[in-house]
């Protein structure tokens, strides 16, 4: 099995081309969850954790979905994308648990799964930078990719 971001010939890294591809739509969610605290959760009211900083959920959100939109600038092989719809939610899921989901859709030569599991990521981040005065035990616990359709093959875990 070979590293599709390496030359084999020259062993050095580099950008997949995608003009060969067909394009078609594609779509990926990622999940992430986040342990908070049991007096974190008691400052939960209704669907959101209300800090100085602003609400929590909400905030994670945006960040979320700004940084599928960027994930090109972060990760130095993905391509620059035209994004076509990116959802991100975050609920809490019991056991002192924020579940993130973040979905990514395009119609392009080249799947969005980094896209979707850089919104998740962040979002998590987010969570934590956006709690941390109240604990430091917060814990981002996993990212994952959990769906992954159109290209060459689909995934379901």
């Amino acid at each position: 099995m070979s590293l599709s971001h390496i030359d084999p010939e020259s062993n050095q890294p580099e950008m997949v081309s995608v003009g060969d591809k067909a394009v078609t739509f594609r779509s990926a969610t990622a999940v992430g969850r986040v342990r908070l605290t049991a007096e974190i959760m008691e400052q939960l009211e209704g669907l959101d954790i209300q800090t100085r900083k602003g609400p929590v959920f909400q905030t994670a959100i945006i960040a979320g979905t700004q940084a599928a939109k960027r994930t090109w600038e972060l990760i130095p092989f993905c391509h620059p994308l035209s994004i076509e719809g990116i959802k991100v939610r975050v609920e809490p899921s019991g056991n002192e648990e924020v579940q993130i989901q973040c979905t990514v859709e395009v119609t392009g030569k080249t799947g969005v799964e980094m896209e979707a599991l850089t919104g998740a990521s962040v979002a998590a981040l987010t969570i934590y930078d956006m709690c941390k005065a109240m604990s430091r035990e917060i814990e981002i616990l996993s990212v994952r990719l959990v769906e992954k359709t159109g290209g060459k093959s689909d995934f379901k875990s």
